[in-house]
């Protein structure tokens, strides 16, 4: 018997990743021994503190029921005071905060709540491939639009003015960005604002890399007004290592707040609340604790300029965020051609910027969640891969 699956999904592939540690693992264990230099996936762990505060309430017999929807009174005003303290951003933890289990389920709910066939969303091209997905999933029409290289990798608003956005409901933004890791400044999250209240168009800003290689955390929010026109993402997996925990955290006005949770109690029943209390605990970390991560990602970083150094790549050394991003020497069609020979020749992956968009085909990424000796390992292959 064949059950057809649902329209939403005959054009939505299997994410690129998962497929491609599928591939990984079968290469593995035929004896291949890949490094993967692909995913950011933290590999390093949470603070002790944060891990005791775990274990501590997973102990106790009270811990294991149904949560409230909105999270946990504790956690949400965990959320709210590292929102001053790190952001400068006011929030009211009882009606402007809403954990999620993982910001990625966030784009979803967004997506989900406000968007239906018809409806149109400018979605960053490169950008992460979630946005897109979501809005598919939704029945809405994806609309990318070019970030480049010679506009260091920020829209051109003026340019987007001009097209027809009558239909647009939602503007996908991602600072530091992902993959590109620009850094935002408060003048273009000021013009963002500005544009989207300009054309009735709601900002979703997702925001997991800001302190990551980045001494100046910047939310959109501190924008003034930026809550009636603006929705944040944020996230613990990569600025707490906390990525499998599946912990974030979605900031926006009260009646938004409420409308998302109207799809969101239909599909989840609340987080567990030890990893909330958890949670709590690592977003009163001070800032020596991302002091000390950036310090291992400042090195690893080092390392992997000289990957690209090997590839002959060309990067900026202004970048941001979880990854590098670099452009490919003339002699590679594409990144994906470079990411192939290199897998072939030297049994490591690299992430093809393609997969981004094609406005990245031109370009690849390496992660920085991999330690030193795993770095120079990948360069040792890299350099006797011909």
């Amino acid at each position: 018997m064949q059950i057809e699956v649902a329209k939403r999904l005959q054009q939505t592939e299997e994410y690129y990743f998962s497929k491609k540690l599928r591939e990984i693992d079968q290469l593995n264990k035929a004896g291949a021994q890949i490094i993967n230099l692909g995913i950011g996936s933290p590999d390093l762990p949470p603070h002790p503190e944060v891990i005791k505060v775990l274990s501590e309430q997973a102990n106790l017999p009270t811990a294991h029921g149904y949560q409230n929807y909105k999270g946990s009174p504790i956690l949400r005003q965990a959320m709210s005071d590292w929102y001053a303290k790190y952001y400068r951003v006011s929030l009211d933890a009882n009606t402007e905060i809403l954990p999620l289990i993982g910001s990625k389920e966030g784009i979803v709910h967004i997506c989900m709540t406000y968007l239906q066939e018809g409806d149109e969303v400018l979605i960053p091209n490169p950008g992460y491939p979630a946005y897109a997905s979501a809005v598919r999933l939704s029945g809405a029409t994806s609309i990318p639009y070019a970030l480049l290289e010679e506009n260091n990798w920020f829209p051109d608003l003026e340019e987007l003015e001009k097209s027809d956005l009558s239909k647009v409901k939602i503007m996908w933004i991602n600072y530091p960005h992902m993959p590109t890791g620009t850094l935002a400044t408060k003048e273009f999250f000021e013009k963002v604002i500005d544009f989207g209240r300009r054309n009735n168009i709601l900002i979703c800003h997702d925001n997991p890399y800001s302190f990551i290689l980045n001494e100046h955390p910047l939310s959109i929010l501190e924008v003034e007004g930026a809550l009636d026109v603006a929705i944040e993402l944020n996230s613990l997996s990569k600025s707490s290592n906390m990525a499998g925990w599946r912990i974030g955290m979605l900031i926006a006005n009260e009646a938004r707040i409420s409308e998302i949770l109207r799809f969101k109690t239909n599909m989840d029943s609340g987080m567990f609340l030890p990893l909330q209390l958890a949670a709590a605990k690592a977003l009163s970390l001070d800032s020596s604790w991302y002091k000390q991560l950036n310090e291992v990602y400042g090195k690893r970083r080092n390392k992997v300029y000289e990957i690209m150094d090997l590839l002959n790549c060309d990067y900026s050394t202004e970048q941001v965020g979880l990854f590098v991003w670099a452009k490919i020497p003339s002699n590679f069609a594409s990144g994906y051609e470079l990411i192939d020979s290199v897998l072939d020749k030297a049994r490591v992956f690299i992430t093809p910027g393609g997969i981004f968009g094609d406005a990245g085909n031109n370009f690849i990424r390496i992660s920085l969640c991999a330690s030193e000796d795993v770095l120079d390992q990948a360069m040792e292959r890299i350099k006797k891969r011909r």
